[in-house]
């Protein structure tokens, strides 16, 4: 029995006598995850309010160790963002005006823009059509006398391929910061993501694997006297009460957020594999109703281990798919619409359209289906009939995506 049919079999007779069809309500159903919660949270967030300690402190220590025991490295630093856990690593790398940092030009804003931020130049290169990440063949040919860092993103909770571009960091002497916002958990021949390069860097925006009640972010570092530095720049250079170091920046994690995030650490791994489970229904569902002549879904590779921060399918006509969908009341979102060197705010690197081809590709052709851990087989089951049903419309004729 196909997949399709196990799943129409599992509803009562009475629903499919009405011919009601289950659907996603939203993108993404945080309501349903913090039901599931709820009382560990309130718990939590009670003894943060009686001990009236909110900044660091011994919640925000307890999370940094459990995440740099989950990564596998020695140490964790908490910040207040994804964003600025990207910039920290790049400031305690001495990275800075005059510098040079490679990075992949399809993923989010915060990844080259953090780069910025510190004065160095992103260079981008392109991706791998198949997988989205970053080429490390690309990485080589654009290394410089400038270059100081590569930036890997390991986009969508897919691994970088990581072996060859650490071979090139170390034959360069290059820093190597991975960007694992979307990948905690992810890992890569074995290695979590987050412990191959000199720092990982990690988001805890709500709509993360791990995601909290608002922005939080976490480097891990191999390197127990990055990590001190990392320390000093997040308290704007002190470690003593109004004693300077350094000069850093306001960037601490705050106790409430490492609090509910501890909780929702008990959970990661079964909520993750609640998300395998929906990519591969998700694979089996596409295969049976015979639409690989019109999308191409995520493939497992052998080694890497995918946690599906997003499931994004390559899909022909693809905006008409997704209004196609919005009729059908199917919430769908795309990662990401534009690459970042045709974006207005790095025009001055200047790059054009048509520069980084498999990129741009990728960007018309995108699109992220729901595939968090309470969604309902029914419900997914309902997704890809009614992407079947649009391909079947007179007008739609079969051509593989992107060839």
């Amino acid at each position: 029995m196909s997949t399709t049919d196990a799943i129409h079999a599992s509803v009562p007779a009475g629903v499919r006598a009405q011919k009601t069809k289950q659907v996603p309500t939203t993108f993404l159903d945080l309501k349903a995850q913090h039901a599931t919660i709820r009382d560990e949270v309130a718990a939590a967030v009670q003894s943060v309010l009686e001990s009236q300690h909110f900044i660091l402190g011994p919640e925000v220590q307890a999370l940094e160790n459990e995440i740099a025991s989950l990564i596998g490295t020695p140490a964790a630093v908490g910040c207040a963002s994804g964003s600025d856990a990207l910039y920290l690593a790049l400031l305690a790398s001495d990275i800075g005006p005059g510098d040079e940092v490679i990075t992949t030009p399809f993923t989010f804003v915060a990844t080259a823009g953090s780069i910025a931020r510190t004065g160095a130049r992103p260079v981008f290169v392109d991706i791998d059509a198949e997988t989205f990440n970053i080429d490390p063949q690309a990485i080589e040919k654009a290394i410089s006398a400038k270059t100081k860092a590569i930036v890997p993103v390991h986009l969508f909770g897919f691994p970088a391929d990581m072996k060859p571009i650490m071979e090139i960091a170390r034959e360069r002497n290059l820093v190597v910061i991975e960007d694992a916002a979307q990948a905690i958990g992810a890992r890569y021949k074995g290695e979590f993501v987050g412990s191959m390069g000199d720092y990982g860097c990690f988001s805890f925006f709500p709509s993360k694997n791990l995601g909290g009640a608002g922005d939080g972010g976490m480097i891990t570092t191999p390197d127990p006297k990055k990590a001190e530095r990392l320390r000093l720049l997040r308290a704007h250079g002190s470690r003593k009460k109004y004693q300077y170091e350094i000069l850093g920046t306001n960037s601490r994690l705050d106790a409430l957020q490492a609090a509910i995030l501890r909780v929702k650490l008990k959970h990661l791994a079964e909520w993750t594999e609640g998300r395998r489970a929906n990519a591969r229904r998700y694979t089996e569902l596409l295969r049976d109703l015979g639409l690989s002549n019109h999308v191409q879904w995520p493939q497992e590779v052998a080694g890497r281990y995918h946690v599906y921060n997003q499931f994004s399918i390559r899909a022909e006509r693809r905006d008409a798919l997704r209004r196609h969908l919005a009729d059908a009341k199917i919430p769908t979102d795309v990662y990401y619409p534009s690459p970042l060197h045709v974006q207005p705010a790095f025009a001055d690197l200047g790059y054009h359209a048509g520069d980084f081809p498999k990129a741009e590709a990728a960007s018309n052709e995108v699109l992220a289906l729901p595939v968090y851990p309470e969604l309902k087989p029914e419900a997914q089951l309902t997704v890809v009939e009614t992407i079947s049903e649009f391909y079947k419309q007179p007008s739609q004729t079969p051509r593989r995506v992107n060839q």
